[in-house]
């Protein structure tokens, strides 16, 4: 009867690599979801009366009033016309392609 043993140090590069792949599942995807959350977090958070935004719906307004609670805003859609949003459901994205100065077009001959 023969016995099959693993070569000596296989053990060790198996650690090494589930490290590695730890590693970089931590450096492609924890880590850029973690700093968006944050960048998202301090757009919210620097919100105030008079910003023009989108939400995630795709409406598009101007900010009337920041509720007392901190979650939520009074977004004028038409003059006259307010709704009452979540902050959550501002669209970061959106709102600074709204807000993007436009840069001029240079016609070349």
């Amino acid at each position: 009867m023969y016995l099959l043993q693993a070569p000596a140090g296989g053990g060790s590069f198996q650690f090494i690599f589930l490290g590695l792949m730890i590693l970089v599942f931590w450096l492609f995807f924890i880590r850029p979801q973690a700093k968006k959350a944050k960048n998202q977090k301090t757009f919210i958070d620097n919100l105030q009366k008079g910003d023009k935004i989108v939400t995630i719906a795709g409406i598009h307004g101007t900010i009337n009033k920041v509720n007392d609670d901190g979650t939520t805003i009074q977004l004028e859609i038409n003059p006259g016309s307010y709704i009452k949003i979540e902050k959550s459901a501002i669209s970061m994205e959106w709102t600074t392609q709204l807000n993007k100065p436009l840069t001029p077009v240079v016609e070349k001959k």
